[in-house]
């Protein structure tokens, strides 16, 4: 009965194995048929696709490209047409529209006090002109040690070095891009002096020098070295000293620093930053330097640097300017536009304002982004940043 259902069993496995037989060779036959234009149609519609994106990527990238060249073109014509035509093709160029009045007028009303409250970056601070004493706010004033956090600290002599804010600011960012550049051990070796501090270093020069003068000839004698309270640039809260120190390392401060990489570097950069060069000479702190000292009333050498910030800085080192020279200059040209590689990068306007313990900031609606301050010979500076 056994060998019964197994030869019953052998015809079954037979069948079997000639019906997957014919399905595997159905199967062959069909996938060319079949499958394979399936596959092709779904390759050609995946790469029409794909061009398609493209196309339109290309399309749209002209379009961002022709808008950008559209605007840049705009954005470089004078706004207004009586503005004298420029040179796209300089790097700096300046327009003298003295005679031109603000576009899209507008008008701010602000105090004496306003301005002194965290440092007029303008204000002119020399042997003619010594700092007001009423509104100037102290303050404000900051530890350069203190005033920042991170790694990005600033090394000064003691804590007891201040400036106001904006001048701290300024020098961080300096310093920041002078480490990236390989250029380190900056420190802030003087920064503000009250009346009272200036008064003792005049002091001290006079009796040092008691012996060969006497009466004004004594005091003419001590101001040569020492600035008269008030008069000098250390009084202003927007000056400070630089030099090189590192505690275990006696030898980086021994060269003079003008002489020195991190010197040189401060000295052709800083303008960037808002940062001038206060005290220029022959040849000194650049070769490139010229004397400036008839101007400035200061023929010692000192590494002292100013905040007036960014606008004001890149005129000054455009026209070789010390902060004298500037003020002179836009009293005769009370507006004008500075343009960088054809690009209106800031617009100067000086107002007369005398003594006035307050006034209306003339403004323009055409840019958000400006800033005043008074430069201690009767005028208002406003630089407006496009």
């Amino acid at each position: 009965m056994s060998r019964q259902k197994k030869s019953k069993a052998v015809p079954v496995v037979v069948f079997l194995t000639i019906l997957i037989a014919a399905l595997a060779v159905l199967c062959f036959l069909i996938k060319p048929l079949v499958i394979e234009p399936q596959k092709d149609a779904i390759a050609k519609a995946n790469a029409d696709a794909k061009a398609a994106v493209e196309e339109r990527n290309k399309k749209a990238e002209a379009e961002y490209k022709a808008l950008i060249a559209e605007l840049e073109s705009e954005h470089n014509k004078p706004t207004n047409p009586d503005w004298p035509e420029h040179d796209p093709s300089k790097e700096w160029e300046i327009l003298d529209l003295s005679n031109i009045p603000l576009e899209n007028q507008t008008a701010e009303t602000m105090t004496r006090a306003d301005l002194f409250q965290y440092g007029n970056e303008m204000l002119l601070v020399n042997a003619w002109h010594s700092r007001p004493e009423n509104d100037f706010n102290e303050a404000e004033l900051k530890s350069v040690s203190k005033a920042r956090s991170g790694d990005q600290k600033i090394q000064a002599k003691d804590n007891n070095v201040l400036l106001y804010p904006k001048a701290i600011d300024a020098l961080e960012l300096a310093l920041k891009d002078a480490k990236a550049a390989g250029y380190t051990h900056y420190m802030v070796d003087g920064g503000y002096r009250s009346y009272k501090t200036q008064e003792e270093y005049f002091n001290a020069r006079m009796e040092k020098l008691s012996s060969k003068y006497s009466g004004e000839a004594l005091v003419e004698a001590a101001k040569k070295e020492v600035n008269y309270p008030g008069t000098s640039e250390y009084n202003s809260g927007l000056g400070f000293d630089l030099r090189l120190y590192d505690r275990n390392d006696p030898d980086v401060g021994a060269p003079k620093y003008s002489t020195t990489p991190e010197g040189k570097w401060m000295n052709e950069n800083c303008w960037k930053y808002g940062i001038i060069f206060r005290f220029p000479q022959n040849a000194w702190p650049l070769e490139t330097s010229t004397d400036k000292s008839f101007k400035t009333g200061v023929s010692v050498r000192l590494n002292l640097y100013r905040y007036v910030g960014k606008g004001n800085a890149a005129i000054m080192h455009y026209l070789d300017l010390t902060m004298e020279e500037y003020i002179e200059y836009l009293e005769e040209h009370p507006h004008i536009v500075l343009f960088e590689n054809g690009t209106q990068k800031y617009e100067v306007y000086r107002q007369l304002v005398g003594d006035a313990p307050s006034f209306d900031v003339q403004l323009t609606r055409s840019t958000q982004s400006w800033e005043t301050s008074l430069d201690n010979m009767g005028g208002l500076i406003t630089v407006f940043n496009y």
